[in-house]
Protein backbone atom coordinates (compact mmCIF):
# COMPACT_ATOMS: atom_id res chain seq x y z
CA UNK A 1 0.00 0.00 0.00
CA UNK A 2 1.45 3.33 -0.94
CA UNK A 3 1.61 5.55 2.00
CA UNK A 4 0.27 8.99 1.64
CA UNK A 5 2.99 11.09 3.50
CA UNK A 6 0.94 14.15 5.28
CA UNK A 7 2.00 17.42 6.77
CA UNK A 8 -0.68 19.02 9.50
CA UNK A 9 -0.09 22.68 10.14
CA UNK A 10 -2.54 24.56 12.80
CA UNK A 11 -1.25 27.66 14.81
CA UNK A 12 -2.81 25.31 17.72
CA UNK A 13 -1.76 22.67 18.89
CA UNK A 14 -4.57 20.92 20.41
CA UNK A 15 -6.05 21.00 16.98
CA UNK A 16 -2.85 20.01 15.10
CA UNK A 17 -2.90 16.70 17.91
CA UNK A 18 -6.38 15.78 17.18
CA UNK A 19 -6.13 15.64 13.46
CA UNK A 20 -3.06 13.50 13.86
CA UNK A 21 -4.94 11.43 16.09
CA UNK A 22 -7.44 10.90 13.44
CA UNK A 23 -5.14 10.83 10.68
CA UNK A 24 -3.83 7.57 12.49
CA UNK A 25 -6.72 5.48 11.71
CA UNK A 26 -6.18 6.06 8.22
CA UNK A 27 -3.65 3.18 7.39
CA UNK A 28 -2.61 4.42 4.24
CA UNK A 29 -1.85 7.89 5.96
CA UNK A 30 1.55 8.94 7.32
CA UNK A 31 1.60 11.75 9.40
CA UNK A 32 5.60 13.04 8.71
CA UNK A 33 5.37 16.24 10.03
CA UNK A 34 3.41 19.39 12.13
CA UNK A 35 3.93 23.37 11.59
CA UNK A 36 2.52 26.04 13.65
CA UNK A 37 2.67 28.93 10.97
CA UNK A 38 2.91 29.59 7.83
CA UNK A 39 6.48 30.29 7.55
CA UNK A 40 6.89 26.96 8.82
CA UNK A 41 4.85 25.33 6.18
CA UNK A 42 6.70 26.81 3.58
CA UNK A 43 10.31 25.40 5.11
CA UNK A 44 8.45 22.17 5.66
CA UNK A 45 7.47 21.39 2.35
CA UNK A 46 10.38 21.91 0.59
CA UNK A 47 12.40 19.94 3.27
CA UNK A 48 9.29 16.94 3.46
CA UNK A 49 7.90 17.32 0.36
CA UNK A 50 4.53 16.05 1.30
CA UNK A 51 1.81 14.53 -0.66
CA UNK A 52 -0.76 15.71 1.24
CA UNK A 53 -1.03 18.62 3.66
CA UNK A 54 -3.62 19.59 6.13
CA UNK A 55 -3.74 23.52 6.45
CA UNK A 56 -5.29 25.79 8.65
CA UNK A 57 -6.68 28.97 6.55
CA UNK A 58 -6.36 31.47 8.92
CA UNK A 59 -2.82 31.90 10.87
CA UNK A 60 -1.16 34.94 11.94
CA UNK A 61 1.18 36.55 9.70
CA UNK A 62 1.16 34.67 6.82
CA UNK A 63 -2.11 32.49 6.65
CA UNK A 64 -3.28 29.44 4.66
CA UNK A 65 -3.86 31.34 0.80
CA UNK A 66 0.00 33.23 1.46
CA UNK A 67 1.31 29.69 1.84
CA UNK A 68 0.51 28.62 -1.63
CA UNK A 69 1.62 32.18 -2.76
CA UNK A 70 4.67 31.56 -1.50
CA UNK A 71 5.43 28.12 -2.70
CA UNK A 72 4.73 29.22 -5.87
CA UNK A 73 7.09 32.35 -5.50
CA UNK A 74 10.12 29.86 -4.52
CA UNK A 75 8.66 27.17 -7.41
CA UNK A 76 8.59 24.64 -4.88
CA UNK A 77 6.54 21.62 -5.66
CA UNK A 78 2.64 21.72 -4.75
CA UNK A 79 1.61 19.39 -2.55
CA UNK A 80 -2.52 18.44 -2.26
CA UNK A 81 -3.97 20.77 -0.01
CA UNK A 82 -6.73 20.68 2.33
CA UNK A 83 -7.74 23.06 3.47
CA UNK A 84 -8.99 23.29 7.60
CA UNK A 85 -11.35 26.39 8.67
CA UNK A 86 -13.72 26.95 11.33
CA UNK A 87 -15.51 29.22 8.61
CA UNK A 88 -17.25 27.15 5.44
CA UNK A 89 -16.99 31.19 3.44
CA UNK A 90 -13.16 30.28 2.83
CA UNK A 91 -14.98 27.73 0.76
CA UNK A 92 -14.37 29.62 -2.55
CA UNK A 93 -10.75 31.03 -2.11
CA UNK A 94 -9.99 26.95 -1.03
CA UNK A 95 -11.13 25.76 -4.62
CA UNK A 96 -9.78 29.30 -6.40
CA UNK A 97 -5.94 28.11 -4.94
CA UNK A 98 -7.22 24.83 -6.35
CA UNK A 99 -7.17 22.74 -2.94
CA UNK A 100 -8.56 19.23 -3.39
CA UNK A 101 -11.28 20.02 -0.10
CA UNK A 102 -11.75 21.78 2.92
CA UNK A 103 -13.25 20.25 6.17
CA UNK A 104 -14.83 22.09 9.18
CA UNK A 105 -13.35 22.27 12.61
CA UNK A 106 -14.06 20.55 14.48
CA UNK A 107 -13.56 17.86 12.00
CA UNK A 108 -15.74 14.62 12.17
CA UNK A 109 -14.22 11.36 11.08
CA UNK A 110 -16.75 10.96 8.80
CA UNK A 111 -15.46 13.96 6.52
CA UNK A 112 -12.25 13.67 6.85
CA UNK A 113 -12.54 10.36 5.19
CA UNK A 114 -13.86 11.99 2.31
CA UNK A 115 -11.13 14.16 2.00
CA UNK A 116 -8.80 11.17 2.15
CA UNK A 117 -10.81 9.66 -0.52
CA UNK A 118 -9.78 12.57 -2.83
CA UNK A 119 -6.55 12.32 -2.17
CA UNK A 120 -6.06 8.57 -2.66
CA UNK A 121 -7.62 8.86 -5.65
CA UNK A 122 -5.49 11.72 -6.50
CA UNK A 123 -2.24 10.26 -5.49
CA UNK A 124 -3.46 6.55 -7.57
CA UNK A 125 -3.88 8.88 -10.88
CA UNK A 126 -0.72 10.44 -10.64
CA UNK A 127 1.45 7.09 -10.19
CA UNK A 128 -1.10 6.07 -13.42
CA UNK A 129 0.45 9.52 -15.31
CA UNK A 130 3.77 8.37 -14.41
CA UNK A 131 3.42 4.49 -16.09
CA UNK A 132 1.99 6.32 -18.91
CA UNK A 133 4.69 8.31 -19.39
CA UNK A 134 6.90 5.55 -18.81
CA UNK A 135 5.10 3.66 -21.68
CA UNK A 136 5.65 7.33 -23.59
CA UNK A 137 9.43 7.15 -23.56
CA UNK A 138 9.59 3.34 -24.23
CA UNK A 139 7.93 4.16 -27.55
CA UNK A 140 10.10 6.95 -28.35
CA UNK A 141 12.96 4.80 -27.33
CA UNK A 142 11.37 1.47 -29.77
CA UNK A 143 11.71 3.88 -33.03
CA UNK A 144 14.21 3.49 -35.45
CA UNK A 145 17.42 5.57 -34.42
CA UNK A 146 17.97 8.74 -36.44
CA UNK A 147 21.49 9.89 -37.31
CA UNK A 148 23.43 11.70 -34.58
CA UNK A 149 24.01 15.00 -34.80
CA UNK A 150 26.81 17.05 -33.11
CA UNK A 151 25.86 20.95 -31.57
CA UNK A 152 28.40 23.75 -30.43
CA UNK A 153 27.50 25.29 -27.05
CA UNK A 154 29.90 27.87 -26.19
CA UNK A 155 30.65 27.61 -21.97
CA UNK A 156 33.42 29.03 -20.12
CA UNK A 157 34.66 30.50 -22.86
CA UNK A 158 35.34 26.79 -24.71
CA UNK A 159 33.56 25.70 -27.49
CA UNK A 160 32.06 22.08 -26.72
CA UNK A 161 30.32 19.67 -29.05
CA UNK A 162 27.03 18.33 -27.94
CA UNK A 163 25.75 15.06 -29.45
CA UNK A 164 21.94 15.63 -30.12
CA UNK A 165 20.79 12.54 -27.36
CA UNK A 166 22.56 14.22 -24.77
CA UNK A 167 20.48 17.58 -24.92
CA UNK A 168 18.22 17.13 -21.76
CA UNK A 169 16.32 20.66 -22.18
CA UNK A 170 16.72 24.07 -24.79
CA UNK A 171 15.42 27.42 -23.52
CA UNK A 172 15.77 30.95 -24.80
CA UNK A 173 15.97 34.21 -22.35
CA UNK A 174 16.88 37.62 -23.61
CA UNK A 175 17.79 36.47 -27.02
CA UNK A 176 20.18 34.14 -25.92
CA UNK A 177 19.59 29.89 -25.84
CA UNK A 178 21.19 27.82 -23.82
CA UNK A 179 21.48 23.92 -23.62
CA UNK A 180 21.61 21.44 -21.01
CA UNK A 181 23.08 18.52 -20.59
CA UNK A 182 23.92 15.70 -17.43
CA UNK A 183 27.54 17.89 -17.39
CA UNK A 184 26.83 21.20 -19.63
CA UNK A 185 25.22 24.38 -19.31
CA UNK A 186 26.23 26.33 -22.35
CA UNK A 187 25.06 29.09 -24.75
CA UNK A 188 24.21 27.80 -28.33
CA UNK A 189 24.85 30.01 -31.79
CA UNK A 190 21.18 29.51 -32.83
CA UNK A 191 19.78 32.55 -32.64
CA UNK A 192 16.28 31.29 -32.06
CA UNK A 193 14.62 27.99 -30.91
CA UNK A 194 13.02 27.27 -34.56
CA UNK A 195 16.72 27.17 -35.49
CA UNK A 196 17.71 25.03 -33.20
CA UNK A 197 14.90 22.61 -33.08
CA UNK A 198 14.67 22.39 -36.76
CA UNK A 199 18.20 20.61 -36.60
CA UNK A 200 16.97 17.86 -33.77
CA UNK A 201 15.06 14.91 -34.35
CA UNK A 202 11.34 16.07 -34.09
CA UNK A 203 10.38 12.63 -32.83
CA UNK A 204 12.19 13.18 -29.83
CA UNK A 205 12.82 16.57 -28.98
CA UNK A 206 8.87 18.78 -28.23
CA UNK A 207 8.37 22.31 -28.20
CA UNK A 208 6.32 22.52 -24.79
CA UNK A 209 6.52 26.15 -24.54
CA UNK A 210 7.66 29.03 -26.50
CA UNK A 211 10.79 29.43 -24.42
CA UNK A 212 11.25 25.53 -24.39
CA UNK A 213 12.24 22.74 -25.81
CA UNK A 214 12.69 18.90 -24.16
CA UNK A 215 13.84 16.04 -25.09
CA UNK A 216 11.64 13.29 -23.91
CA UNK A 217 13.43 10.56 -22.92
CA UNK A 218 15.00 13.35 -20.44
CA UNK A 219 11.38 14.17 -18.38
CA UNK A 220 11.67 12.29 -15.18
CA UNK A 221 7.86 13.08 -14.00
CA UNK A 222 4.87 15.38 -15.04
CA UNK A 223 3.88 17.24 -12.26
CA UNK A 224 -0.02 18.76 -11.75
CA UNK A 225 0.73 22.86 -11.16
CA UNK A 226 -1.25 25.36 -10.63
CA UNK A 227 -5.13 25.62 -11.96
CA UNK A 228 -4.72 22.81 -14.26
CA UNK A 229 -1.64 22.84 -15.81
CA UNK A 230 1.69 20.58 -15.57
CA UNK A 231 5.39 21.21 -15.37
CA UNK A 232 7.99 18.63 -16.31
CA UNK A 233 10.80 17.66 -13.96
CA UNK A 234 13.83 17.09 -15.92
CA UNK A 235 17.05 14.79 -15.07
CA UNK A 236 19.42 17.54 -14.84
CA UNK A 237 21.23 17.72 -11.83
CA UNK A 238 18.78 20.64 -10.62
CA UNK A 239 16.17 18.52 -11.54
CA UNK A 240 14.45 21.59 -13.55
CA UNK A 241 10.72 22.06 -13.93
CA UNK A 242 9.70 23.18 -17.08
CA UNK A 243 6.03 24.41 -17.30
CA UNK A 244 4.13 22.91 -20.27
CA UNK A 245 2.02 25.84 -22.39
CA UNK A 246 -1.97 25.82 -22.38
CA UNK A 247 -1.87 24.46 -25.81
CA UNK A 248 0.47 21.89 -25.43
CA UNK A 249 -1.03 20.97 -22.01
CA UNK A 250 -4.09 19.61 -24.18
CA UNK A 251 -1.56 17.63 -26.59
CA UNK A 252 -0.24 15.93 -22.75
CA UNK A 253 -3.18 15.20 -22.07
CA UNK A 254 -3.84 13.72 -25.00
CA UNK A 255 -0.53 11.56 -25.15
CA UNK A 256 -1.12 10.60 -21.15
CA UNK A 257 -4.90 10.30 -21.41
CA UNK A 258 -4.96 12.52 -18.29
Amino acid sequence: MQKITTLVVDDEQPARDELAFLLKGFPDVEVVGQGRNGPEAVNLIRELTPRLVFLDVQMPGLDGIGVIKKLLEKKIRLPLFVFATAYDHYAVQAFEVNALDYVLKPIARSRLEKAIVKARRMVENSASTQEKLDRLVRMVEDRPIAQKSKLVAKSGGRLILIDSDDIIYASIQDGVISIVTKDIEGQSNFRTVEELQGNLDPRTFWRVHRSYLVNVNRIKEVVPWFKSSYQLRMTDRRQTEIPVSRAQTRKLRELLNL
